[in-house]
């Protein structure tokens, strides 16, 4: 198996993977999100739904909420209440999440009882996350290397989109 051959140390100050998992890095957090794409918004239904503690789920939906992944908006019918919703950011995470639940899936003792993820309009499974050349090129370990941003071509930089949270 080939390998990335990245500076590790010298990037554990300024690496984007450590600032990803301190949002993200722990069971609770991604089975939020997980409900999230479901539908779920209010504190309670995340409670029952996921059994999980209060003072958890009340730490996590803050540190969510804290890294712009959720949104608390009041409701509008009780603004006493309110709603936890995906920001761009968090729904950004929907490939991480499936590729995690597919490897699960794949290596893990899971269950052929649970639920398939299909292409809404045709009824079919989808397919598995993979890395692609911008060229559109599935590619494996062995063809991907990291350089130095200062080492792209200008026009090669990818753009890092800016969005507000939505609503």
């Amino acid at each position: 198996m080939g390998k990335l051959n990245e500076p590790l140390a010298a990037l554990l100050k300024n690496c984007s993977l450590p600032l990803a998992l301190e949002a993200m890095g722990e069971r609770w957090s991604f089975m939020i999100l997980r409900a999230s794409f479901n539908g779920l918004k209010h504190f309670e239904e995340f409670q029952q739904t996921l059994g999980i503690a209060r003072n958890i789920l009340a730490n996590r939906l803050g540190r969510l909420v804290d890294h712009g992944i959720l949104v608390r908006v009041p409701m509008e019918q009780d603004r006493r209440k309110v709603e936890y919703r995906l920001t761009d950011k968090g729904a950004a995470l929907l490939p991480t999440l499936v590729a995690l639940r597919q490897w699960g899936e794949t290596y893990g003792p899971g269950s052929r009882l649970n639920a398939v993820l299909v292409d809404q309009r045709d009824r079919r499974p989808i397919q598995p996350v993979r890395v692609f050349a911008e060229d559109g090129r599935p590619l494996v370990l062995d063809d991907m290397m990291w350089i130095g941003r200062d080492e792209l071509d200008q026009d090669a930089v990818p753009a890092r989109p800016i969005k507000a949270a939505n609503g």
